[in-house]
């Protein structure tokens, strides 16, 4: 039996066209996906909204993921539209009016070569209530780690895609992380420039702009960055894409993690362990504390996804009775 004590909340998943009970479910060890990371997966938050329950930011989310679909060469035989509403429908079943959603197309049983050749293409869709990702006191700011391990790079494969054994790297690095006592990791690429963390991008802040990266400095350039990049713009401040070094990172006013998962949490200090052979040196961001523009766009971000702020009205798909 499979229980939902890590997934709080959650009642039923979606599989290939039907909604099956939470403990129900199976898995063949010879499925292709569990030895070559061979899947592709979302990461998409719902939110409560005076009108229920809505899904922020659907059509791109299904986007992405057809997209990371097509790098792996699956061919998923349910539409854009036909996902999106299984997304909705598995929202509805499990009841949650505030969730955390990851579809997961996959190759399943069939040959267990590298070429999937007689693996079918499944697509599963779960559905649970997951609070804050770093846990309950990251809103206070987070203690982030350079890792010696450099990020893939954007010359390996497709930037914009959600590979799954791509991910292997992160769980790695954010476990070395945390068990060092940090409370999150952060990836130079190959150019020793700032890529991004396990599953968030980065942000700066210099005086009044805000300055994130892009693919060729091998980050994802994730759908709540980009929220982020027009939000702040909306609110006065100056908004640049292009490389982080260090430099930048260290001496920045403040800095900030930000992704579908984390949502906007600050950085405070960051220890330099990029070089293994080198002493560890450790940077106070700004005032080593939350500040005053990561405070502004965290209520801002929050008041667009849960529909107090009308402009960003046009991000919401509301889930529906």
């Amino acid at each position: 039996m499979f229980l939902n004590t890590n997934f709080p909340k959650a009642q039923k998943y979606w599989y290939e066209g039907d909604l099956r009970d939470w403990s129900e479910a199976g898995c063949h060890p010879m499925t292709h996906a569990l030895h070559y990371g061979s899947c592709v997966f979302e990461g998409i938050r719902a939110y409560g909204t005076a009108k229920g329950p809505a899904v922020f930011r659907l059509p791109e989310h299904v986007d992405r993921f057809m997209l990371s679909a097509g790098v792996v060469k699956m061919k998923c035989r349910f539409s854009k539209d036909e996902i999106a509403e299984a997304i909705k429908e598995t929202v509805r079943a499990n009841g949650l009016e505030s969730c955390y959603i990851r579809p997961l197309l996959f190759y399943g049983y069939g040959n267990l070569g590298l070429v999937p050749k007689a693996c079918p293409v499944e697509l599963a869709i779960s559905a649970w209530e997951w609070g804050a990702y770093l846990g309950e006191n990251a809103a206070q700011g987070v203690n982030a780690f350079i890792s010696p391990w450099r990020r893939v790079h954007h010359t390996q494969f497709n930037m914009s895609a959600k590979l799954g054994g791509v991910y292997v790297q992160s769980t790695i690095c954010a476990l070395e992380a945390r068990e060092q006592g940090f409370g999150e990791c952060i990836f130079l690429n190959m150019e020793g420039r700032v890529a991004e963390g396990p599953g968030q991008n980065v942000f700066i802040v210099k005086g009044q702009t805000l300055v994130t990266n892009g693919r060729l400095e091998s980050a994802l350039e994730g759908i709540t960055r980009t929220s982020l990049l027009e939000i702040g713009q909306d609110l006065g401040f100056k908004t640049q894409v292009g490389p982080i070094t260090k430099e930048d990172l260290f001496g920045a006013d403040e800095a900030f993690y930000c992704g579908t998962a984390t949502e906007v949490i600050p950085i405070v200090t960051v220890t330099d362990g990029s070089d293994p052979a080198a002493p560890r040196a450790k940077y106070t961001i700004g005032a080593g504390q939350p500040g005053p523009v990561a405070g502004r766009l965290i209520k801002a971000f929050q008041d667009a996804v849960t529909g107090r702020e009308p402009r960003y009205e046009k991000w919401l798909t509301y889930v529906g009775p």
